[in-house]
């Protein structure tokens, strides 16, 4: 079967956890990368680290996030896959939740989403190819309490995932919302040593993206889930 003809990517919402480990894998495949965030300045290291390109914007500007796709094309970055990683957490009682934090928060979350989507397809469309991917959590598909921003957000970021690949996919852009189910190792964060792989290590997650951005199109998947073998389901 013949893979899919990427060579570019933009991670939006990028850091040193799971984007950085798509980072990697991205470059060692020979992609070129672009990165963004908010800070983009925090990304310089990553960025030459992987030979890619650093950017800063605010995912929840429609003009920053228009200007991103220009200068990531400007610099032979107009991407053929696209990671939406970024996310806005607001815990609380319900009854305390400051409304113009929650706004924020699903601005972040879901919002920002729409807006980096769109621009990627609007690029890719023309094409006939390209892959959008939005990095899910456990609260896409079940809320919990006192985390009703998070779970507001992220269900609202999976039904965009489903409307988009149910319109996209017949024209050749590969839309996929990953649910990660557990936390996510990193360097401030590991498991207990009695209890081994019993948090996503983000290098195995940068994988089942991988696996998911080569499917055939006969056989793609607009949704995964991946979780630590002890979670419960």
């Amino acid at each position: 079967m013949t893979s899919p003809p990427y060579r570019t990517a933009l991670i939006v919402g990028a850091g040193s956890g799971l984007s950085a480990s798509l980072a990697r894998l991205f470059a060692r495949e020979g992609f070129r990368v672009g990165l963004a965030a908010r800070d983009g300045g925090k990304l310089g290291a990553l960025a030459a680290e992987i030979g890619g390109e650093a950017f800063a914007c605010d995912a929840t500007s429609p003009e920053q996030v228009s200007r991103l796709f220009e200068a990531a094309a400007a610099r032979g970055l107009d991407p053929d896959v696209v990671v939406y990683n970024a996310s806005g957490r607001q815990r609380g009682k319900f009854v305390d939740l400051d409304a113009a934090e929650l706004a924020g928060s699903l601005a972040v979350t879901a919002f920002g989403g729409f807006l980096v989507a769109q621009q990627a397809a609007r690029r890719m469309l023309p094409r006939g190819f390209g892959a959008i991917l939005f990095t899910g959590a456990s609260a896409s598909v079940k809320g919990y309490a006192q985390s009703a921003p998070f779970a507001m957000g992220k269900f609202a970021l999976r039904g965009l995932a489903q409307s988009m690949a149910r319109e996209l996919a017949p024209q050749g852009v590969h839309v996929a919302h990953v649910v990660i189910d557990g936390a996510i190792r990193n360097p401030g964060r590991t498991e207990p040593p009695d209890a081994p792989d019993s948090m996503l290590d983000p290098d195995a997650i940068a994988s089942a993206y991988w696996t998911l951005i080569t499917q055939h199109r006969s056989a793609w998947s607009w949704e995964i889930e991946v979780r630590p073998w002890v979670e419960r389901f």
